[in-house]
């Protein structure tokens, strides 16, 4: 175990020659061509409040999470390089790490986020990329917005970053044939940061029920 901690740390850590030019060429055709195709396509894609996205990277994309689609989802929608928080299990598995460090994502430690997350934050910001976190931590099912640690509210206020609400519905059905799903993306009013946490959360927590329809359900919210 101690190994493979040692093994996934150095994925923890990225400066901003790693969010270079080459990854943000791939990470587009990824996410604007090739999934993209998709979604217009399978989903017929509709995405709404892209007048709400800041021009600067002061900001965190903050998402509900309902599947696998949802990261490439956004990259596609906000249009914007995202740099994702990733669980460092995943880094282990040598094609997973191939691909995620491609995207610009890095590890972090579910259990507590360390002083690299917070490094690697502030150099993002210095890039044109954004960070793109799941408050859930994991997909949950649709209707229900639960399980929320309170600790990507923390890293805002740490890094001086305001927090931009991004509500999915659609991406849990899995579909094949075109023009047989719906994905709805809805891009809320940016929440500016502050010295409260705990403020910042609730916020995020109500713009999300106004932008899914989902309803929160009152779960025990940790802070990191």
């Amino acid at each position: 175990m101690a190994h493979d901690a040692k093994k996934t740390s150095k994925y923890s850590l990225r400066g901003p020659e790693f969010y270079n030019c080459w990854r943000r060429i791939f990470l587009f055709l990824v996410t604007r061509v090739f999934y993209m195709i998709r979604f217009k396509l399978v989903y017929r894609l509709e995405v709404h409040g892209k007048e709400n996205i800041p021009k600067g990277s002061d900001f965190i994309v903050a998402a509900n999470h309902l599947s696998t689609l949802d990261p490439p989802l956004i990259c596609a929608a906000v249009n914007k390089g995202i740099a994702y928080m990733a669980k460092k299990e995943l880094f282990e598995n040598p094609f997973m790490r191939w691909w995620l460090n491609w995207l610009g994502a890095f590890a972090v430690d579910r259990e507590k986020l360390g002083v690299s997350t917070i490094k690697t934050v502030k150099a993002i910001k210095n890039t044109g990329w954004v960070l793109g976190i799941f408050p859930q931590g994991t997909r949950q099912e649709p209707g229900k917005i639960g399980h929320i640690s309170k600790g990507f509210a923390s890293l805002a206020k740490t890094t001086k970053c305001g927090i931009l609400p991004v509500g999915i519905t659609g991406t849990q059905e899995v579909k094949t044939i075109p023009f047989t799903g719906k994905i709805i993306v809805n891009i809320g009013e940016l929440i500016p940061c502050s010295d409260n946490p705990e403020e910042m959360a609730d916020k995020w927590i109500e713009a999300i029920q106004k932008l899914t329809g989902f309803k929160y359900v009152g779960d025990t919210v940790k802070t990191n």
